[in-house]
């Protein structure tokens, strides 16, 4: 087994267009998960898939978010279940990333995750943050709508009751934390959706 070479981001590509037969340069969407053997690294291989909204390379052993500067058209990007220790790599998408999947990984540090400003759902059950000084980075992300965020030690360390008011008192235009919609007391509902309408608006239309 130690002489099998992990997959690279071109040979997956390749194999993607042999079963798809088509240009993965045209493709909206992107699958190169549960590759073996799996991806290791990201690379500038992924810079052909300039009409990718949806890009996953889940379930790999990548270490480091890279390769994706030039995808302008992004707006998913899944990562769950690799190597992943923070959001480097990530900076050129704060404009157009709207989901980020990147549960079961190693992230710690929260550092960078303000860059994605568009961000709407991030689901990272079972990671690394312990503290609520990183969890309090995500403040910086105003249009942030869908958290998950079980399996995190500072999840595991509350009871459910205070982790969920404590989020929403932290992040108030919140509207799901773990799968479950947030229940505000009348009074922050109403001040809420008077900031926030619009958003919610264009939501329900996008659904």
């Amino acid at each position: 087994m130690s002489n099998v070479k992990p997959t690279t981001c071109k040979e997956a590509i390749r194999l993607w267009e042999e079963q798809h037969q088509e240009d993965a340069s045209t493709a909206k969407e992107m699958i190169l998960s549960f590759q073996w053997p799996p991806i290791e690294k990201m690379d500038n291989s992924l810079a052909v898939l300039v009409n990718c909204e949806k890009l996953s390379l889940s379930t790999n052993m990548i270490e480091k978010i890279a390769g994706i500067s030039t995808l302008k058209n992004l707006k998913i990007l899944a990562l769950g279940r690799n190597l992943i220790k923070g959001f480097a790599g990530m900076e050129s998408l704060g404009d157009t990333l709207e989901e980020l999947w990147i549960s079961y990984n190693l992230i710690e540090k929260m550092k960078g995750i303000n860059a994605m400003r568009n961000l709407r759902v991030l689901y990272m059950s079972n990671n690394l943050v312990r503290e609520w000084q990183e969890f309090n980075k995500l403040q910086e992300l105003g249009n942030l709508r869908d958290l998950v965020f079980v399996g995190n030690p500072l999840y595991e360390n509350s009871e459910v009751e205070t982790w969920r008011a404590e989020v929403a008192r932290r992040l108030p235009a919140l509207e799901k934390l773990d799968g479950d919609p947030i229940i505000r007391t009348e009074e922050c509902i109403n001040s809420t959706n008077k900031v926030d309408s619009p958003v919610q608006s264009q939501r329900s239309l996008d659904q």
